[in-house]
């Protein structure tokens, strides 16, 4: 699509995923990808996420500039993070990490 942009960069700020007193993720080096149309989106390191406590979900969508994102779950929280195992090749970098609705900036 015309005008479409994404631009993926190494970020060194602080973020963090919580779900009640539970922290499912926290990094100092997610990936920043930015998206036309879309807010800011932190992709974080599988080893910086605690996937011990994510079930695979079912759930599967489409972007025609990503690729096809498969879904995880908690017990109470159905489809609470996304990855993209086989990224289009123009956003290889994110293959394997992991993206949440609501990531929270953690000011230094």
């Amino acid at each position: 699509m015309a005008g479409h942009t994404i631009t993926i960069e190494q970020g060194t700020v602080h973020v963090r995923v919580a779900r009640g007193d539970e922290v499912l993720g926290e990094s100092r080096r997610p990936l920043v990808l930015r998206e036309t149309g879309c807010p800011v989106r932190y992709y974080l390191p599988p080893e910086d996420v605690r996937t011990d406590l994510l079930k695979p979900s079912e759930t599967h969508t489409y972007c025609p500039f990503k690729g096809t994102a498969s879904y995880w779950s908690l017990p109470d929280a159905q489809d609470l993070v996304w990855e993209y195992p086989e990224p289009k090749d123009e956003v290889a970098q994110i293959k394997g990490h992991f993206c949440f609705y609501d990531t929270e900036v953690v000011e230094a």
